[in-house]
Parts: structure tokens; C-alpha cells; sequence
């Protein structure tokens, strides 16, 4: 796909599921995707809506599906190391819609679990503050973007309502959130899907900085859920330019939606008051940077599997009526 395609997509966009598609099953719409109940399932449709600082900003080309794709490649790169909340046949491929993905009910743990290889982003703002990264103390005299010694654990908790704080190991015990013995296989696991999305990443030529994962209980077992090691939860820079960049103090060669962010931040937008008109321009480079991701990440020409969002809106309503 071409950066000329992605242009010439900007009004054919799906911006949510349409009501009508739902077949009157409750449906919970999140920053980015629509979630539809079924009794023992789920359909989570991703949207092309793109957040930013806890806040739906606009619509970007293609998102949703890159979403969703490039997710259902990495959930079956790592699901020996634990099983994920894929139906058989419920992945995109299988699906025929690429924005779509059917999943088995989960019960979601209170938080999301952030692992860092990297000193960067929220790590990196509270470092240069002097505190602490989720409760964990850092030796003095790091720099943005330096590889961490070890990959840290760095937990949040999930807010409804504002931003989701930074919350240590020993609070989520503490409070209860999550029981002692689970929160040891959260960590064991995420650290092991942390490490096999580095390994195959750097086989690309990436580098996964930090990522966040969510997990959850399916007939008591620990399953990892949501999204995986996506431009949309995961930070990716180029390998190849990591050294040169990090030695100059300049930001790396991104792969992700940080760029959008930065866009936002140079223009004074942080997530309060009114966000800034976002011109078809930056549409187009944070579409066409998602692609990319996935051409990077899956190795793989990426294709649209949709061809316009009314087609994509009749063939969701099949699914819902059929298999949910």
C-alpha cells in the first residue's frame, strides 16, 4: 500500500459500529474499539478512531485493521508462552474482515501491566523528576531512552474516569487487587512475552522498548486479552539508528503513535481544554506509519481487507447475528 492509498481513503474511515449492525447486543465503546456482548463471547471491532493523552482526537486510515491484524499475528507468535482470548476462528484472517476479532469472555484484571526495556516516555518523566517508576527506584545518572538493565514490571491501574496512575507491585498486593500467587504468574508471563516480542522484533530490525499487556481469568486460568505488542500499546524504534540517536540525545526513529502525541504536545495539548484541528496531513503520516508498522512487525505487503465501511458495516452485523 502506498501513502497515495492511505490519502485516498481519509473519508472512507470507520468511525464505530453502527447500531443497527448490533442486533440489539449491549455494546461498550472504548477510546478505539467497539465491544459487543454475546453470552459466551465477545467481538471487539477496532475502530480508525485515534486517542491521545485519554482522549478520542480523530480518525486515521486503515488504524483499526492494522489494529487488529498485526495483534492476531503477535497473539499466535507467543501463544506457548500463555493462551490468549482467540476463538478458534475468531482471528481476522479466519474472520474475513480485518477489523474484527471473536474472542471468549474474560474476567479482566484491575490493571494493565507496562514492561519497559527502556527509560522512556512516563518512565523517563518521572525519572528526570526524581521519582520513583511505579514504586521502583532507579540508579542515579540514566539517560532518555537508555536500555535498562533488566526489563522492569511497571503496573497502572485503570481509571474510568481521567488518567490511569502508575501503582507498584507491593500496592497492587496490598490493596488486594490481585492475589499474591496470580500476580506472580502475571509477572512471570509478561516478562516472557516481553522477551520473545524483543527477539522477534530485532529479527525485523526493531527495537520494543516497553509495551503494556492485559490479562484476565477464563475458567480460572491466566489469559492474556485486549491487544499485543500493537503500535497502538507498544513502542517501537528502528535498530539501526538506536546507537547514533541515543549517543546525540536526539528521539529515536519511532514506529508508533508517538509522533501523533509529540504533533499534540509541540501545539500545547497535553489532554486538557480543547484539542487542536488535526489536518488531513497528519491523518495521512499517522495512517501511513501504522502500515508501516505492520509491514515491519508481520514481514508481510499489507493489503485493506475492507472495501468500504458500509460493506464492512453489513458483514460485522452477519457475524453478531451468526457466531456471537
Amino acid at each position: 500500500m502506498t501513502r497515495g492509498e492511505v490519502e485516498s481513503s481519509l473519508d472512507k474511515v470507520f468511525a464505530s459500529l453502527d447500531p443497527a449492525a448490533t442486533k440489539g447486543r449491549p455494546v461498550y465503546r472504548g477510546k478505539v474499539r467497539d465491544v459487543v456482548e454475546g453470552e459466551k463471547r465477545l467481538l471487539l471491532v477496532a475502530s480508525d478512531r485515534i486517542s491521545a493523552f485519554d482522549r478520542v482526537l480523530t480518525t486515521v486510515p486503515f488504524k483499526g485493521e492494522v489494529l487488529s491484524r498485526v495483534s492476531a499475528w503477535w497473539f499466535s507468535a507467543c501463544c506457548d508462552i500463555v493462551p490468549n482470548h482467540i476463538v478458534p476462528g475468531g482471528d481476522p484472517a479466519s474472520l474475513g474482515i480485518g477489523r474484527a476479532t471473536l474472542v471468549r469472555r474474560v474476567k479482566m484484571l484491575p490493571v494493565e501491566v507496562v514492561v519497559r526495556g527502556f527509560l522512556a516516555g512516563s518512565a523517563w518523566r518521572d525519572y528526570s523528576a526524581g521519582r520513583a517508576v511505579s514504586g521502583i527506584v532507579l540508579p542515579r545518572g540514566l539517560a532518555r531512552n537508555q536500555r535498562l538493565p533488566v526489563a522492569l514490571v511497571t503496573p497502572s491501574t485503570k481509571e474510568t474516569d481521567g488518567h490511569d496512575r502508575p501503582i507498584s507491585g507491593p500496592e497492587i498486593l496490598s490493596s488486594g487487587l490481585v492475589e499474591p500467587a496470580l500476580w506472580r504468574e502475571v509477572e512471570v508471563a509478561a516478562l516472557a512475552l516481553f522477551h520473545r516480542g524483543q527477539e522477534l522484533a530485532l529479527r525485523r530490525g526493531l527495537i520494543l522498548a516497553d509495551t503494556k499487556y492485559e490479562f484476565g481469568l477464563a475458567d480460572g486460568a491466566l489469559v492474556l486479552a485486549d491487544e499485543l505488542h500493537s503500535p497502538d500499546s507498544s513502542r517501537f524504534w528502528w535498530a539501526n539508528s538506536y546507537e547514533r540517536l541515543f549517543s546525540a540525545g536526539e528521539d529515536q526513529n519511532e514506529l508508533d503513535k508517538e509522533p501523533f502525541r509529540r504533533w499534540l504536545a509541540e501545539r500545547g495539548f497535553a489532554g486538557e481544554g480543547e484539542a487542536p484541528a488535526i489536518p488531513d496531513s497528519v491523518r495521512v503520516e499517522t495512517g501511513w506509519r501504522y502500515i508501516q508498522a505492520y509491514e515491519a512487525i508481520s514481514g508481510e505487503k499489507f493489503a485493506g481487507m475492507s472495501a468500504d465501511p458500509q460493506s464492512e458495516q453489513a458483514f460485522l452485523g452477519r457475524i453478531i447475528a451468526e457466531r456471537l
